[in-house]
């Protein structure tokens, strides 16, 4: 951990966690700037708020003092943060950062546990109120890091600090529990509570700064110091649950049960004490006035067994497992688990930050309709009735329809229905536009490949530069994600737009065949009257008999039905367009919104709350869908109709071949005219497929470039570190041999001392949690010191001081503990420098 904490860790007998440090940077400047990007309100609706975020920033990270006031500074701006993230995605960055607003919502929550432990230690913990409010501040503590691990980091989105791993945060929250049942631990022993309850505590405390300890060695963060300080106060508590068990064994006369007990905290203490090197003065003192007592209380029972009551010593084997008191669990604050309860409106920070703004997840919701709408219309109904229009052409082309009839008809000059698609063509400028539209489709290819590649290139090059950092450091040294780990997302986007690409190819190649197939018969329809008139022969008359007659007036009948039947398909197209174009869904779903945040003011709108509304909005859609069906069955009908007649009249001029040289030219110009038309439709849709890549390669090749750029950041810090690492080798080594000796103390099968064995699962659990710690009423407490004046009474100038009372030979005896919650001095737990005045012990005049 940081410096600090290794400072004040030597100054305490219990931990407290340093606040996170912050720049200062504006997050307006951020959240105008999305807002003038991405949303139809422009930002300066938004001033006033834009002003409060910063200022309640500017308060919440410079709540760096132990003071109650902070909570609420840091706890408001944390429910700002949260509703606002319901107002902006949760990638929106800082200025000058690459952090997000989930980011700054771990940090500020860290600065909040880290405020609760801060704000324990300053209490007077030698008070039953001190150390009830210590305790409660702990286990706040401690539910703020659970929160900050579960719900937090989880949806992070981008790397934790390193400080914020799930080792270290279950390290520290254990830590956090252990402190937190030590100071109720500390009450019980205060207002002298039975000593088989209090054996339980302590047995409690073990367990708790076990876990701690372990998950300590398990994090590169927790520093070996802190370690040690666990590892010392695991064994000095499993020495006090026994201490205590043995005076609960004295009361109940069994005698060489209390012997043993004694025995075993002696070995329990001694443990502890070799961690003496590294723990501060005030952990040591404990230590030893335990120690003292153990000794003294283990001479005079072995001794009075051994004279007196000549019980049987149990091993350690034998004697029974103390139960655990678990009083000390993870409590959320409901600021915390329920951040919307402190936006009540009721004070000037506690309105909800840009309630006017239509939530970010409105406009994703926004999009996800139209995008379903366009697939449903396009998918189920337009391209449907195209594909059925497609295959009544390729029937009629089969047939060689219309051709046939109009050669039959028309045997001199041009059909007027040649002439109008001839005249349609000219108009467009046929193939010219064409050609012209294949160039400018072909440039839209060439700019989307060219800034494809430019972000490949850019990927590649990390890659290779990151590869040659790991040649010239070591796998050892250079830990960091390969390139395709660390950046995985851009890496399947380059085979995603890489297949778009040449598929898109493949489709433009296959419309240049098209035009290849058809460009002479094109050319002709482009051409004059008279050059069409030159392309199709003239045949002789023929000669209509009543058959033929009747049969050419069937198939008449049925291709006028299949120019309907288009041109109603094109209109009903046509109208399909404008009623998707007319279909905004914007007011519904704001007014959808209002009715939410009304009826349920703390739920955090999400794009799922509008299924229902989607649902019923696209069964507008639902008679267009049907008219699709009724159109196949028509077209169904008209295609058998069409075969039939077409079968009467082939059959009705079986033998006569004078027509079929015209037969034959114009149903080449039909065909092409159609194939004209395809071919427009192909370009369109290329057009727009290239179009709508480019914004998608942009913010692609963007990615690659922002992500090289960090890439190259993070490899500069990383040699700057590394050859820093070097310089302090030595110190390194010497640090890490320590940590793998801890690592492997924890890990490894070593014989505990049996009665106070690790409980299994997580220790935060093993009690039903109690938010009250019961003060019962004291049955010792210490007498005012002579001289020492008493709050109870009042300032008395002059007079004699009342004399202190008798010291025992105990208390002789561990007079150097005083200070001690083991001895009988107990609790004035502050040791103090001398010379320096300690509020727990009064005023002295004279």
């Amino acid at each position: 951990m940081s410096p600090t904490l290794l400072t004040n860790a030597r100054v305490r007998n219990i931990l407290f966690l340093p606040f996170r440090r912050t720049n200062a940077v504006s997050m307006s400047t951020a959240i105008k700037q999305y807002i003038s990007t991405k949303y139809d309100q422009h930002p300066d609706m938004f001033k006033k708020d834009l002003e409060t975020i910063d200022y309640m920033r500017t308060h919440a990270v410079n709540s760096i003092e132990a003071h109650v006031s902070g909570i609420s500074k840091v706890t408001l701006y944390a429910a700002q943060l949260v509703w606002m993230g319901g107002k902006f995605p949760i990638d929106v960055r800082m200025p000058e950062s690459q952090n997000n607003l989930r980011f700054e919502l771990a940090n500020i929550l860290f600065n909040l546990a880290a405020l609760y432990t801060q704000l324990a230690v300053s209490l007077n913990r030698s008070t039953s109120d001190g150390l009830k409010s210590a305790c409660n501040y702990f286990c706040y503590a401690a539910g703020v890091i659970s929160h900050l691990k579960d719900k937090i980091i989880p949806d992070l989105r981008t790397t934790p600090p390193e400080d914020m791993d799930t080792m270290t945060l279950e390290s520290i929250q254990q830590l956090l529990l252990a402190q937190a049942q030590e100071c109720f631990w500390s009450k019980a022993v205060k207002d002298g509570l039975k000593d088989s309850l209090i054996a339980k505590l302590a047995a409690k405390v073990c367990d708790l700064y076990d876990q701690a300890a372990e998950y300590g060695t398990k994090s590169d963060i927790i520093s070996t110091d802190w370690i040690h300080h666990m590892t010392a106060k695991h064994h000095h508590f499993a020495a006090a649950a026994q201490y205590r068990a043995s005076l609960d064994c004295l009361d109940k006369r069994r005698y060489g049960e209390e012997v043993a007990r004694l025995r075993d905290s002696l070995v329990c203490v001694n443990e502890a004490l070799k961690e003496s090197r590294w723990i501060n003065k005030i952990v040591l003192g404990d230590l030893n006035g335990l120690k003292a007592r153990v000794v003294e209380d283990l001479k005079r029972a072995e001794k009075d067994n051994d004279i007196i009551y000549l019980n049987l010593v149990p091993p350690k084997t034998e004697l029974k497992t103390l139960d655990r008191a678990g009083m000390a669990t993870a409590r959320v604050p409901p600021e915390v688990s329920d951040p919307f309860s402190a936006l009540d409106g009721k004070g000037t920070y506690s309105q909800p930050l840009f309630a006017r703004l239509v939530p970010y997840a409105v406009h994703v919701a926004v999009s996800i309709y139209d995008e379903r709408k366009e697939r449903l219309v396009n998918t189920q109904i337009i391209d449907e009735l195209e594909a059925m229009t497609n295959r009544l052409r390729d029937l009629l082309q089969s047939l060689n329809l219309p051709g046939s009839l109009q050669a039959l008809e028309k045997p001199l000059g041009l059909p007027p229905s040649l002439r109008t698609h001839a005249e349609e063509i000219r108009q467009q400028d046929g193939l010219h536009k064409l050609r012209r539209s294949m160039r400018e489709i072909e440039n839209l290819k060439k700019n989307d490949a060219t800034v494809y590649k430019e972000g490949v290139d850019l990927l590649r090059n990390e890659a290779a530069e990151d590869e040659r950092a790991k040649a010239r450091h070591g796998t050892d040294r250079w830990t960091r994600q390969p390139s395709e780990q660390a950046a995985d997302k851009l890496y399947a986007q380059v085979n995603e737009i890489d297949g778009y690409l040449k598929s898109a190819a493949s489709s433009d190649e296959l419309v240049k065949t098209k035009l290849k197939e058809c460009e002479s018969a094109i050319q002709v329809l482009e051409g004059t009257d008279r050059d069409l008139e030159a392309y199709v022969p003239s045949s002789r008359k023929a000669n209509l008999t009543p058959e033929i007659e009747r049969a050419a007036d069937n198939l008449r009948s049925r291709l006028s039905e299949v120019n309907k039947l288009e041109h109603r398909r094109k209109s009903k197209i046509q109208e399909l367009r404008n009623k998707v174009k007319k279909d905004d869904i914007n007011g519904a779903i704001l007014t959808e919104t209002a009715r939410l945040e009304r009826e349920y003011p703390m739920q955090r709108i999400e794009p799922a709350n509008f299924e229902n509304l989607f649902e019923e909005r696209l069964e507008q859609y639902n008679e267009d869908r049907e008219m699709v069906t009724q159109e196949n069955e028509n077209q169904s009908h008209l295609k058998t109709s069409i075969q039939r007649a077409n079968a009467d009249f082939t059959k009705a001029r079986s033998g006569d071949s004078s027509t079929k040289e015209r037969e034959q030219a114009l149903q080449r110009l039909e065909n092409a005219y159609f194939k004209y038309k395809e071919i427009v439709s192909n370009l369109n849709t290329g057009r727009k497929f290239y179009n709508d890549l480019a914004p998608i390669v942009a913010t692609f090749t963007d990615g690659c470039r922002n992500f090289a750029y960090q890439r190259r950041v993070e490899a500069g810090q990383m040699e700057t570190d590394l050859s820093t690492a070097l310089s302090n080798l030595n110190l390194n080594i010497q640090d890490q041999k320590e940590r793998h000796a801890l690592r492997s103390h924890y890990t490894m099968q070593q014989p505990q001392p049996p009665p106070v064995v690790r409980q299994q699962g997580n220790p935060s659990t093993s009690m039903p949690e109690q938010t009250t710690i019961a003060a019962p009423t004291p049955t010792r407490a210490p007498q005012p010191e002579s001289g020492m004046w008493n709050p109870t009474q009042g300032i008395k100038f002059g007079s004699a001081a009342a004399a202190a009372p008798s010291s025992t030979p105990l208390q002789q005896q561990g007079q150097q503990y005083q200070g001690n919650v083991h001895n009988p001095a107990y609790p004035n737990a502050n040791v103090r420098a001398p010379g320096q005045w300690d509020v727990s012990h009064g005023v002295r005049f004279g």
